[in-house]
């Protein structure tokens, strides 16, 4: 195809697509002419990969070059980079989207109504009744989207993980909101403002997310790369 087609099926200018050539984001494309240029299907898929990196992370291009150069070496890589963009989003985090009503709720997370009972039940989803509607709010799409993935992705009922073990996580989870809480008690917010007070609780509890994330990715690796030394002994 053409750059004016390749511009126009990625909503991105002629100069920009110029610009990532120059900078080794995308290949430069096959000549066909002194002045032609073909570009095939593979530039869509690079170029709006560019885009979402940009949405979502707001990185430099030379990171976001560096990530496209190591992701097509590693299909994991390219997995996850997907699986981020859709769970990371920093806009939807200053937009909070809510879901009202259970079929809303369950159009936006796929998941069966069966399920969406035995979630809130066990206390993972936590809608909320307005006006003689549910209301879920955007932490609770988020949880019932990650919730489908994990069963798509091989850990679900019908590959033998017992479901209900979520109600353990919200238990052992609340113990930890509540020290984190203590903590944060013992910091004496009467030195400060209402409003400093409530930015500095939002800051506390962002980071602490972002931390506990990370904490747990370090824990799974070490569990796993003790897992496979006992099976090489």
């Amino acid at each position: 195809m053409k750059i004016s087609e390749l511009s126009s099926r990625t909503q991105v200018p002629k100069e920009t697509i110029h610009f990532y050539v120059r900078e080794g984001l995308i290949p430069r494309p096959r000549k066909r002419g002194k002045n032609v240029a073909d570009y095939d299907e593979g530039y869509i898929e690079r170029i709006l990969l560019i885009k979402e990196i940009q949405d979502h992370f707001f990185l430099p291009l030379s990171y976001i070059k560096e990530i496209i150069k190591r992701q097509n070496k590693s299909p994991e890589l390219k997995a996850l980079l997907k699986l981020r963009m859709g769970y990371f989003s920093p806009l939807d985090q200053l937009l909070e989207k809510e879901v009202v009503g259970v079929e809303a709720f369950a159009k936006a997370t796929g998941m069966g109504k069966k399920w969406i009972d035995k979630f809130i039940k066990w206390g993972i989803i936590t809608p909320e009744s307005r006006n003689g509607e549910d209301v879920y709010s955007q932490d609770d799409v988020i949880l019932g989207r990650l919730l489908v993935d994990l069963d798509r992705a091989g850990f679900g009922p019908k590959d033998g993980v017992d479901p209900s073990v979520v109600k353990g996580y919200i238990k052992i989870y609340n113990q930890i909101v509540k020290m984190a809480h203590g903590s944060f008690l013992k910091t004496k917010p009467d030195q400060l403002t209402p409003e400093e007070n409530l930015a500095k609780g939002i800051r506390g509890r962002e980071l602490m997310g972002v931390f506990f994330y990370h904490l747990y990715r370090k824990l799974a690796r070490e569990v796993e790369d003790q897992s496979n030394s006992r099976k090489t002994v």
